[in-house]
């Protein structure tokens, strides 16, 4: 069962409060946000819970940490009037889901997630044998589920995360959601669409269910979708009769492929506070500038008459990154024959990068002066996060008969 959700444009993402954000958080996930909050329904939220999976054992940071990603985000341009931004531990029904589907998620399908052997090998140095390092994949599928997200931006790296999602709703549907009468109550549904709607969803579902026809199953979601005179409630066991199940109580989300993060670090490898080589939205422009102006160039070069190669030169990657194809040709030829100095490549990358955090840095000083400004925006943010979370916790208390007369 491959259930649509009736809330297909819905994203949902999250980014868990290390400290104030860097460039490569900016390119990384930032400017996809950007994008999406004009073209989905957005949901962004600071996952505080996740950074407790890795720094349970001095918390003290965290609040810090939220209320400056929360100005980053702000001064980078996410905009509160496109996007709803909350933070996790404000919407304790995420809490509760998450244990409601920790009782039916089998504990093999925790531990193959590639991450979690990774991280612990990464960090060695922090003790991760505990459930709740093992558990938070769960918990992001908690806080995707919880708000029926259609979409979720992920690199490469989280599709298994994503996948493990899917799997979970799946599984809750085919547990929870054969609901007494399903069948009466589908075809009760079905004929409140009208008697046309009603004949063409029933030959599409007809065409599906007896000869796998995958055009009819898309035509039919199509339709659903976009009938107007059916509840939510309707529209969801309609897609699970669709598809041959039951109600579709937690749709399952998709993976929104994000584009690679390209952004270097100092020293060429992926910008990362961890690495020491992350220039921070905020950083001062004098720090900067010599931060870039410093950053280790091609080996070979030693002398300025040294002809070097871009290919082995950090700072080409950021080339890459900011510069157009004329300054790009410009660094090649000039590099390879020994034409222009590193000091001279290296400008265009300066003088890019401080227009880049010229605005944004303008804003955070802004933002800075309007602490209530900030804190209302949230709290708001989190009032409507939560309206939504209740209602999808009625919906799964009620599935799982964890209702009183």
């Amino acid at each position: 069962m491959n259930a649509a959700s009736p809330h297909g444009n819905r994203v949902i993402s999250g980014m868990r409060p290390t400290g104030r954000l860097h460039l490569g958080h900016y390119h990384g996930v930032l400017r996809s946000w950007l994008e999406l909050q004009h073209e989905h329904e957005c949901f962004f939220f600071v996952a505080d819970w996740h950074a407790l999976t890795t720094h349970y054992d001095d918390p003290s940071p965290i609040p810090g940490s939220i209320w400056d990603m929360v100005v980053d985000w702000l001064a980078a341009g996410i905009n509160p009037g496109s996007a709803t931004l909350f933070v996790q531990s404000r919407v304790p029904e995420h809490a509760e889901l998450y244990l409601l589907l920790s009782m039916i998620a089998p504990l093999g399908w925790l531990e193959r997630v590639p991450s979690y052997k990774d991280q612990q090998e990464k960090l060695k140095e922090k003790d991760l044998a505990t459930y709740g390092f093992l558990g938070y994949p769960l918990l992001q599928s908690a806080d995707i589920l919880i708000y029926k997200g259609g979409q979720v931006p992920v690199g490469e790296d989280q599709v298994a995360h994503v996948e493990l999602t899917r799997e979970i709703a799946r599984r809750f549907n085919h547990i929870y959601g054969r609901e007494p009468g399903f069948e009466e109550l589908a075809e009760q549904a079905c004929k409140k669409m009208g008697k046309k709607n009603a004949k063409l969803f029933d030959k599409l579902r007809r065409k599906y269910r007896e000869r796998g026809d995958q055009e009819a199953r898309e035509v039919a979601r199509a339709l659903l979708e976009g009938q107007g005179n059916i509840t939510v409630s309707d529209r969801e066991r309609l897609f699970g009769y669709l598809e041959g199940g039951g109600r579709v109580i937690l749709p399952e989300p998709r993976v929104l492929l994000t584009k690679a993060s390209k952004m270097p670090g100092l020293d060429g490898q992926k910008m990362s506070k961890s690495y020491g080589n992350a220039i921070a939205l905020r950083d001062d422009p004098t720090e900067v500038e010599h931060s870039l102006r410093t950053m280790p160039t091609d080996p070979q070069r030693v002398r300025r008459t040294d002809p070097g190669d871009p290919e082995r030169c950090p700072v080409w990657r950021l080339h890459q990154i900011y510069s157009d194809e004329e300054v790009k040709s410009w660094v090649r030829e000039g590099c390879r024959t020994a034409g222009i100095g590193c000091i001279d490549c290296k400008q265009p990358i300066i003088d890019a990068v401080l227009d880049e955090l010229r605005p944004i840095q303008a804003r955070v000083r802004e933002l800075e002066q309007q602490p209530d400004l900030v804190r209302n925006l949230i709290n708001d943010g989190c009032e409507a996060a939560r309206n939504l979370a209740r209602e999808t916790m009625e919906e799964v208390r009620h599935a799982m008969s964890l209702v009183f007369p």
